[in-house]
């Protein structure tokens, strides 16, 4: 039997990119939806799928029974962005008994999905949050850590992204929605305010060079104090590979936090117009890094760093991996624990890595 996989905005450019990854899976039946039956229709009959993709109609504001008749097993949401976003698609995945996953990097979405716990259970299926970058790939790295060091006292990374006219306006809201904007990290052991997209810094990042980077918001920030007993230190960064875009979004932020520019998100669309004017300073390459610390085996202090250089516009492809192994093990049989959470400890680092191997994709690590 195939696993019937919705995969809800299936047309847009990551939805797409993960029903290509899993139209050769002969154990998948996929289900490309959107708002707009003609254009899934279209893209459906594109596929070259090892099963025919059916098309099927999906509005976030429509009625929950639509989910419903497309009879799936599992439910990815690929609709961002996030922030502000209802659990509609998970609730309506519940109320069919499917299971469900996103890549949202949300904080506020990621961390609070345990709302759905109960129901989650009730229902027998799983409801997996954040099955993205942040925080599915920087847990794994965590998780990896953990395993040889006695205690993690510290972690910092960045993603330093492409062109971001490259990204789309869902995706540029997600990080316009924190920029300017004062959320909490971990520093010295207690939350701390911060200003999102502040406190500028270089980071040289292998074979790419140096890069600017800002503080930036993400569910983890709320999710591994706990996770990891004795974190201290905890932030993450994010930065344009262009300059001038860098410089132009610190500004802007600079006005949205004394008050002169409303928050930045709304202004997306006509952004990453601006953005595109751009492009031809950019080299297609995104760059992630990061820095654990804390006690090894004998307690003597002990660093690892690691690095994950996107060329050839493949970056994008990193926070789908979740989703795309997630649908695969569960067509092969894998089932999750039902209940709802964030996507902690789903894919491990071995994982990743050998999905990096299939793209312009190097990781790195010392």
């Amino acid at each position: 039997m195939t696993c019937r996989v919705a995969i809800i905005g299936g047309y847009g450019n990551f939805g797409a990119h993960v029903a290509r990854s899993l139209a050769g899976d002969a154990g998948i039946q996929l289900i490309i939806a959107g708002r707009s039956l003609p254009k899934a229709g279209a893209f459906a009959s594109a596929l070259d799928a090892a099963n025919p993709a059916e098309a099927g109609a999906y509005d976030l504001d429509g009625s929950p029974d639509a989910l419903a008749v497309l009879r799936p097993d599992l439910v990815i949401n690929m609709v961002g962005p996030y922030n502000g976003q209802s659990y509609a698609i998970a609730e309506a995945a519940i109320a069919c008994g499917a299971h469900y996953c996103d890549i949202a990097d949300a904080r506020e979405f990621v961390t609070g999905i345990g709302v759905l716990d109960a129901a989650a259970k009730r229902a027998g299926v799983a409801v997996l949050a954040g099955a993205s970058s942040v925080p599915a790939l920087t847990a794994a790295y965590c998780d990896d850590s953990a395993k040889t060091m006695r205690t993690i006292r510290k972690v910092e990374y960045g993603i330093s992204g492409a062109e971001q006219s490259n990204a789309g306006a869902g995706t540029v809201a997600a990080v316009l929605s924190f920029v300017g904007q004062r959320f909490t990290t971990l520093r010295g052991g207690k939350m701390t305010p911060v200003t999102g997209w502040s406190d500028l810094r270089r980071v040289d990042l292998p074979g790419v060079g140096q890069r600017w980077f800002g503080r930036a918001n993400a569910p983890d920030l709320d999710l591994f104090a706990a996770r990891y007993p004795g974190l201290q230190e905890h932030s993450f960064w994010a930065g344009h590979a262009i300059a001038p875009l860098h410089f132009g979004t610190m500004l802007m932020g600079w006005l949205a936090r004394i008050g002169l520019l409303p928050r930045l998100d709304r202004f997306a669309p006509q952004l990453v117009r601006i953005a595109s004017l751009f492009d031809w300073l950019g080299t297609g390459t995104s760059g992630f890094f990061m820095t654990i610390s804390g006690a090894g085996p004998d307690g003597a202090p002990l660093t690892r760093r690691h690095w994950i250089i996107a060329r050839s516009g493949h970056g994008p492809f990193i926070p789908c991996i979740p989703v795309i192994l997630i649908a695969r093990h569960m067509a092969a049989g894998r089932r999750y624990e039902p209940g709802a959470r964030p996507c902690l400890g789903i894919i491990s680092l071995a994982e990743y890595r050998a999905e990096f191997a299939h793209f312009d994709i190097e990781a790195t690590d010392a």
